[in-house]
């Protein structure tokens, strides 16, 4: 246990930390590993590989992503912001490089191949798009002659385009949705709300007719009619599991879903752990996103608020598109379920993401000073 009187930067680190959103990043690191073991020896059977193959990734993964979570957290405002520009121009990079060299599956080209590892370089150009974005937005409100709003719109527009270029039109709606919360923090006026309402309608009418397999997941979605058998089977497992579950292991639908140890693990949870244990890991996503927005609200730094405002929300939003195609509300989306969905990639960006949010929610105490009689100065806000 750390003293207050200690004030080597591991003691003020503890001290000053959300301890909430620590323990809720826990849980669901810890979750992910119990659910990996649940979901992922079918699909390595399958493949012939070792039942455990999986799940021992899963725990190779989310050691280092611990870490990294950890360390980002020690970073002060502007180190984030300087981590992220770094960031956000290796990723711009490793994008274009993506569209010559990259791995194509089912017709995308979202991965390259680096020392045997498979990257996903839009994981990691979605935090660090949000802070650069949350610092140009503060930037224009702090001084109106800097035009920060129309260098974040010139820089969503470079994003969308390598995205559509790949095609992703999952991340693509994640990067507008969130963009545009954090436009609406901003201050926009309601002519730009309704001008980029419009575009975005149109984007989707426009992503419909140009990109075929956009329109024939929203087809199927819509008609139920084509190949949906890994939602069917994903629907069926959570109504299988009923309230209470099966049991670990007991599953039996589970089986037969090509991807249930990744976009499908929720409905894993529901078959083995029952709708219960749906609703918990639910509640603890939505606990998150709400504890950011209102940690956000009371902030008095504009990038501050802006930045833990879009963090959160962008992980909100990919959390609630992987439940929703599990629950047969959405079109099928190979969207991961934040620390629980097996994948290196998604599993350290989502860490450097949310080591992000716990470094700019940490409280930012005034100089500790030993007082008279062994007291200490008590760690405050900074007015």
């Amino acid at each position: 246990m750390q003293s207050r009187l200690d004030t080597s930067p591991i003691s003020n680190w503890w001290w000053t930390i959300d301890r909430w959103f620590l323990a809720a990043f826990l849980s669901l690191l810890g979750l992910g590993i119990v659910l990996s073991f649940a979901a992922s020896p079918a699909v390595a059977e399958r493949i012939g590989l070792d039942s455990f193959h999986f799940a021992t990734r899963q725990i190779i993964f989310s050691i280092p992503a611990l870490g990294v979570m950890l360390a980002v957290s020690f970073l002060n405002a502007r180190q984030i912001r300087r981590l992220s520009l770094a960031m956000l121009c290796v990723m711009l990079v490793l994008m274009v490089a993506v569209l010559y060299v990259g791995v194509e599956v089912k017709g995308a080209r979202r991965w390259l191949s680096l020392a045997g590892m498979s990257i996903q370089p839009s994981e990691f150009l979605k935090p660090a798009f949000v802070v650069i974005c949350a610092w140009l937005f503060a930037e224009h409100r702090r001084q109106p002659e800097i035009p920060g709003n129309l260098f974040a719109m010139i820089l969503l527009g470079l994003v969308l385009a390598l995205l559509l270029a790949q095609p992703d039109m999952g991340q693509t709606l994640l990067v507008v949705g969130t963009w545009g919360v954090m436009f609406f923090m901003a201050g926009l006026s309601w002519v730009w709300i309704i001008a980029l309402g419009g575009i975005g309608v149109v984007g989707l009418f426009a992503a419909y007719e140009i990109f075929p397999h956009v329109a024939g997941r929203i087809d199927r979605f819509l008609t139920g009619e084509g190949d949906t058998f890994q939602v069917d089977m994903g629907h069926e497992a959570l109504v299988n599991g009923g309230w209470l579950g099966l049991g670990p292991g007991e599953g039996a639908i589970k089986r037969l879903i090509p991807d249930s140890h990744a976009d499908f693990v929720f409905a894993v949870a529901g078959e083995e752990f029952g709708l219960i244990s749906c609703m918990v890991i639910a509640a603890i996503f939505a606990f998150i996103v709400l504890r950011g927005l209102s940690v956000a609200l009371k902030e008095h730094d504009d990038f501050t608020r802006y930045a833990i405002g879009g963090l959160v929300t962008v992980f909100g939003f990919q959390s609630v598109i992987n439940m929703c195609v599990n629950l047969q509300l959405m079109p099928a989306k190979g969207m991961t379920l934040p620390f629980i969905s097996y994948g290196g990639s998604s599993q350290i960006a989502i860490a450097i993401s949310m080591g992000m949010v716990l470094a700019l929610t940490r409280r930012k105490p005034q100089k500790r000073k030993p007082l008279a009689y062994g007291f200490s100065s008590s760690i405050l806000p900074a007015e």
